[in-house]
């Protein structure tokens, strides 16, 4: 294998794709001679891994689709509030977009409108220290309380009025009081 190619693999996350090796100027008849000769691995279709490299499944299905971002307990994960990596990766994306029947199955899937699924998007690392997109903390409650029937019971939205004569919403569960921002509420509840 080129020095330069195993360098470049290696700088990003020890995995690389058809449309990167392409970009670079090899071919995809160098990188299925290279999966011949165990040189690398094919994690998934156009999408290759040094061998012996553990997978970081996160970083694979935003290489796979760039119009998905993790949400729900997948957001809960990478916002730091779960401790354990969802065994099915909840993924969100625009309702207006084809999700392929790969990713379908392998994952919960959530379509929203288009004019919301921007809101609240950020970048995190996984475990792996790679980058993907997932929503925020507020965004993240809101879309679990919005899809789970058994929640929508156990929780009430509040909107005192603060002393400038704005609402301010804030869900309670039990005796916790969380604030959140008025655009969130107004879009989703």
């Amino acid at each position: 294998m080129n020095n330069d190619f195993y360098s470049f693999v290696k700088k990003n996350g020890n995995l690389i794709t058809t449309a990167q090796a392409v970009n670079i100027g090899v071919s995809k008849t160098t990188l299925t001679n290279y999966v011949a000769k165990g040189e690398l691995t094919r994690v998934n279709h156009g999408i290759y891994a040094l061998p012996d490299t553990v997978i970081d499944d996160m970083y694979v299905l935003r290489l796979r689709n760039q119009h998905i971002v993790f949400s729900h307990e997948s957001a809960l994960f990478l916002n730091g509030l779960s401790e354990r990596t969802p065994f099915i990766h909840s993924i969100t994306t625009p309702s207006n977009t084809v999700l392929p029947a790969s990713i379908k199955k392998e994952c919960a899937c959530f379509y929203v409108r288009p004019k919301l699924f921007d809101m609240g998007l950020e970048m995190r690392n996984t475990t792996f220290g790679n980058a993907v997109y997932c929503y925020n903390v507020e965004r993240t409650i809101c879309d679990i309380l919005r899809s789970s029937p058994f929640l929508r019971d156990s929780f009430s939205i509040t909107a005192p009025v603060n002393s400038s004569g704005t609402s301010i919403y804030a869900i309670s569960i039990g005796s916790n009081f969380l604030p959140f921002s008025s655009s969130l509420f107004t879009s989703f509840f």
